[in-house]
């Protein structure tokens, strides 16, 4: 079998078998064998690859999903899970907010509990200051998408809701480093992302986010569920329409 995948990500960065060969320290013949024969590398070897490339391993080798390795990797992930978002402690999300680091994302409908109980504008604004990054994803009040996430949810509010979250936020989209975009997804997860910690916040049709439950990942060297979620954000970023 071809390694489609492998190939793809190579010609996007111009980058020939003998140029990654040399640059992740093997022999040309060995690319070629991964390319053509679906071969799998030893793991210092994948690890650079995949790090070059900027994907995760199991992208280019998802045999590996079922070795006990990448299950002990992705276990390691997991630091926490709550049965639901309303169930994280208050201090577990302002811990969370303190430790920023230098980078943050969310991608939500609304998540006023941010905004009115962790004071996310202020956030944004210190995050700005520290010469930080923001990219903030907010539901678009006017798609049909939102009103039929209220009906189904039986909260007729949502799309109210997030226009109210663009209402706090949008100054904030001024500040540098900071950006704010609009979606009309439909919404299977939210995230919440800081630094190298994200809190993963999976939907389940006809239930509220906050009812449902939230995993906490810390990103670790050859994980696969941080860096699944965070191309999910990347995916909805780029379909998103920047505030005006």
């Amino acid at each position: 079998m071809v390694n489609h995948r492998l190939r793809s990500a190579m010609a996007s960065r111009d980058l020939t078998t003998a140029t990654l060969a040399g640059r992740v320290g093997v022999d040309p013949k060995s690319v070629e064998r991964w390319i053509t024969q679906d071969r799998v590398p030893r793991a210092g070897t994948r690890m650079r690859v995949a790090n070059m490339l900027g994907y995760d391993e199991t992208y280019f080798w998802p045999s590996l999903l079922g070795t006990k390795s990448v299950v002990g990797t992705t276990s390691s992930e997991v630091v926490q899970i709550w049965a639901s978002r309303a169930s994280v402690p208050g201090d577990v999300w302002q811990a969370l907010i303190a430790k920023t680091g230098q980078r943050l994302e969310i991608l939500v409908y609304a998540a006023m509990f941010l905004i009115d109980s962790h004071r996310l504008g202020d956030v944004l604004a210190d995050l700005s200051a520290r010469g930080g990054e923001a990219r903030v994803l907010l539901g678009d009040s006017s798609s049909p998408m939102l009103v039929q996430r209220g009906i189904d949810e039986n909260l007729p509010h949502v799309p109210a809701r997030a226009a109210s979250a663009l209402e706090y936020l949008h100054v904030a989209n001024d500040l540098p480093g900071v950006e704010i975009r609009l979606h009309d997804t439909p919404l299977y997860v939210s995230l919440y992302r800081f630094g190298d910690t994200m809190m993963a916040n999976p939907h389940t049709h006809g239930v509220p986010a906050k009812d449902s439950p939230v995993l906490q990942l810390a990103k670790v060297p050859g994980g696969h569920l941080f860096d699944y979620y965070t191309r999910a954000f990347d995916r909805v970023w780029d379909a998103g329409r920047p505030v005006a």
